[in-house]
């Protein structure tokens, strides 16, 4: 397992989102800054001969994100909230869908 922090009170809008990612993953020059090309980055994870992530994890091991204030980001920009729980989800459905292991687990506490 890897641990990965976010400072969800760094996410402001969806510029900055990208910005605390492409940094935190190092994803590639080429990243487009919109959520389809985050989950293109975020699938290959444990695959380094795609060169989409500056660093991996062995086939088999999940990165943990681990989103800290994610109640601030919820009340703030819910939207951004949303889309960073809901791609997760389709980084894992998409890789249990091709015969491959979960690659992507979220922790983190919002109060309701």
């Amino acid at each position: 397992m890897r641990l990965v922090s976010i400072d969800a009170r760094r996410i402001t809008d969806e510029d900055a989102l990208h910005d605390a990612f492409a940094e935190a993953f190092g994803f590639p020059p080429f990243y487009g800054r919109n959520m389809n090309a985050w989950i293109d980055c975020m699938s290959y994870l444990d695959d380094p001969s795609a060169e989409m992530t500056a660093w991996h994890v062995a086939p088999g091991e999940v990165v943990v994100l681990d989103l800290g204030d994610a109640t601030d980001l919820y009340r703030r920009r819910s939207d951004l909230y949303a889309a960073i729980v809901d791609c997760a989800a389709f980084v894992n459905k998409r890789r249990i869908d091709a015969g491959d292991a979960s690659v992507l687990a979220l922790a983190y506490f919002k109060d309701p």
